[in-house]
């Protein structure tokens, strides 16, 4: 029997862009996107929401009157979703990964059945964005929590008070070099 390299055949099928370093992503679910949707597939759908509509992954919110009656995934499955289910499940088992990161919050919130899921839509979004528009995988390196979103804007808002009042380091004390560099 002839030995395949997944990783050295999967690269050219999907144009360029390796699938495996996502982390949580196995050579089983990159066999069953290949054999489930395809290059072709993926460029069926406009959008990545309709995508993970498809997988059955995203949320089926019923609205009545301004009022949310429902907003659970519909029920219905694919070999497809299984397998992003699977590696969404992989990920919540992993340390110190941007996707783990996002499946703890999820899990902390909503329970880890609800993690799983959400994990998986954005596995499908990833995977769509990536096999459309050719781009690699580039998880963000830092995930800027509510206090660090804070203090950032606090930041901005002192410089731009400084601006406006046309201050130097000297008029704010700051003899230190370092301090001045940063206003």
């Amino acid at each position: 029997m002839k030995e395949i390299d997944l990783n050295q055949a999967s690269y050219p099928y999907f144009g360029g862009v390796d699938l495996m370093k996502i982390e949580g992503l196995s050579h089983a679910t990159v066999l069953t996107i290949m054999r489930e949707v395809g290059l072709e597939g993926f460029k069926k759908f406009e959008t990545a929401k309709q995508f993970a509509s498809w997988l059955r992954l995203a949320p089926n919110n019923k609205i009545s009157g301004g009022k949310v009656l429902s907003n659970k995934i519909p029920k219905g499955s694919n070999r497809l979703k299984i397998a992003l289910r699977n590696a969404a499940n992989a990920i919540g088992n992993l340390k110190d990964t941007q996707l783990s990161d996002f499946f703890r919050r999820v899990a902390y919130r909503k329970g880890r059945a609800t993690a799983v899921s959400a994990t998986a839509r954005k596995l499908a979004v990833i995977l769509w964005n990536m096999i459309t528009k050719g781009i690699q995988y580039n998880p963000p390196m830092e995930y800027l929590f509510l206090d660090q979103k804070r203090k950032l804007r606090m930041v901005i808002k002192i410089k731009k008070s400084i601006a406006k009042f046309e201050l130097k380091p000297d008029d704010l004390g700051f003899a230190d070099a370092s301090l001045s560099a940063i206003l």
